[in-house]
């Protein structure tokens, strides 16, 4: 799978227009991300489901905290009927940073996401389902049928990685550095003897922020709004594997809570442009994707994508041209 992160930070018509083009550079899906301060993702996934044909259409991912699970299982049940079986349901535990100003914690974090998807899957199935967990649900159940959706865990943690490799389709890996895919790829081996056998193959994607540009200045710059978000929601581990000050990350992370959103942006450091991040030309982003490839089964390109994204979905396109799909 090569895939698209979009930010909901456009007019829903104009995000329309950029999945549509997106396909039309044969980009196999589409993920839009939430923050409660963005436009809805699943307004903006509908408007994409009516401008495209083929694409695979999911949130990047949606939170179990805001939207009781039960209710967004049925929304995300409600994507696929309306793209005519081409949701997935990217599930993770959200934006600590965001998450903190409508007073939710990530308390329970792994078991939650677990509770989510798997109630999900058995609402699928049809069956009513009790819950008596991190979110109480009593005898609830969808009153439509619904097919199989595939299941992706936004992971970067050891324990959400290897929790996805176990129980999930796949993972959208929050990572663009070779180092923390090999990491994640060691995740998922250890789980292997412990992964059912129906659940079939996992599908580890390196969900890697990209900023593509044929300048390359103004690619790393434009990245720099992702990248503090991922530096200031990454664990100590990760930090430590690129050489990342603490402290420098908790201080984006606190900017950002305060809504000191140039602050933290200009926090954000050289170092952490390179590791969290690939920013660069066209021949940049073809050689990091590859090296990526080494470790990961699939690609989704992560915002901002660029300084302009229209021309940075084209740009992507070429990209993958060049890499004979």
């Amino acid at each position: 799978m090569y895939a698209i992160e979009i930010t909901p930070e456009h007019p829903v018509a104009q995000l329309a227009s950029f999945a549509e083009q997106a396909e039309s550079n044969a980009l196999d899906a589409v993920y839009v991300s939430h923050h409660y301060n963005n436009r809805d993702q699943f307004m903006a996934l509908t408007a994409m489901a009516e401008r495209t044909d083929e694409m695979l259409l999911g949130p990047g991912i949606a939170n179990p905290y805001e939207t009781h699970p039960v209710t967004l299982s049925s929304r995300v049940a409600t994507l696929e009927e309306l793209s005519d079986g081409r949701a997935v349901f990217g599930i993770g535990p959200g934006d600590r940073s965001t998450l903190s100003n409508l007073g939710f914690d990530h308390d329970d974090a792994l078991r939650r996401v677990l509770e989510t998807f798997t109630t999900a899957r058995k609402l699928w199935d049809g069956e009513r389902v009790d819950n008596d967990g991190t979110f109480e649900a009593v005898d609830a159940g969808l009153n439509y049928e619904v097919d199989d959706i595939p299941v992706y865990v936004g992971a970067q943690g050891p324990h959400m990685t290897r929790m996805a490799a176990k129980h999930a389709d796949g993972a959208l890996y929050n990572g663009a550095h070779p180092k923390d895919l090999a990491w994640a790829r060691e995740q998922v081996k250890e789980m292997v003897d412990e992964r059912p056998e129906e659940y079939g193959e996992f599908d580890l994607a390196a969900y890697a922020s990209v900023s593509v540009a044929e300048d390359e200045t103004e690619a790393r710059e434009a990245a720099r709004p992702p990248v503090a978000f991922v530096a200031a929601g990454s664990p100590p581990p990760v930090l430590d594997r690129h050489g990342i000050d603490h402290e420098a990350a908790d201080d984006i992370g606190q900017a950002i809570s305060a809504g000191e959103f140039s602050a933290a942006f200009e926090g954000v450091t050289e170092a952490m442009l390179d590791a969290f991040c690939i920013a660069g030309t066209p021949e940049t982003v073809a050689e990091r994707t590859a090296a990526l490839e080494e470790h990961a089964d699939s690609v989704v390109f992560a915002s901002p994508l660029g300084p302009d994204v229209e021309t940075a979905i084209d740009l992507l396109g070429a990209v993958l041209d060049r890499r004979s799909r």
